[in-house]
């Protein structure tokens, strides 16, 4: 019975923590959130089915993967051209080094300094180009934040 509590309390706690990573790019968060689940698969407490813990996984690696791919793709569709986008792709790469800030930032600028090198002149299409980027972000945060919630959601519920 003690342990079950532990499995429980260890996955609210993955799952708040979770829900924060949605937006600290630090923090991985809907991983963290689905192993808030895995943990409370583990517990009698809860009664979380298989599938549901694998359909979830799927979400979590789905999510984190596109929360990747949306400044790239938002770039693109905001009228950036392939500079803009490789630009974009670059300043995420570099972002994730430099911290929250240069995750949040790098797609932006990458895309900026990207369309500049493509054409100096003109900075309207590559501010337009950088704001996609930058909407891309948002959309993944977004993303990250439903999904999670969801997860949040399926955890409450399955307490018998």
């Amino acid at each position: 019975m003690i342990t079950d509590i532990l499995l429980a309390v260890g996955a609210g706690l993955l799952l708040l923590i979770g829900f924060l990573g949605t937006f600290v790019p630090v923090i991985p968060g809907a991983p963290l959130a689905w192993a808030g689940l895995l943990l409370a698969f583990f517990s009698n407490l809860c009664n979380i089915s298989l599938p549901v813990l694998i359909v979830c996984a799927i979400a979590a690696i789905l999510v984190s993967v596109l929360d990747n791919i949306f400044p790239v793709l938002a770039t693109k569709k905001s009228g950036g051209s392939k500079a803009g986008t490789i630009g974009a792709t670059l300043g995420l790469i570099a972002g994730l080094f430099i911290g929250p800030i240069g995750i949040i930032a790098g797609p932006f600028a990458g895309a900026f300094i990207g369309e500049l090198i493509h054409d100096r002149k003109n900075t309207d299409r590559a501010l337009k180009a950088a704001w996609g980027a930058f909407l891309g972000f948002l959309w993944g945060t977004g993303l990250k934040m439903i999904t999670v919630a969801a997860f949040i959601a399926v955890f409450v519920m399955s307490f018998k």
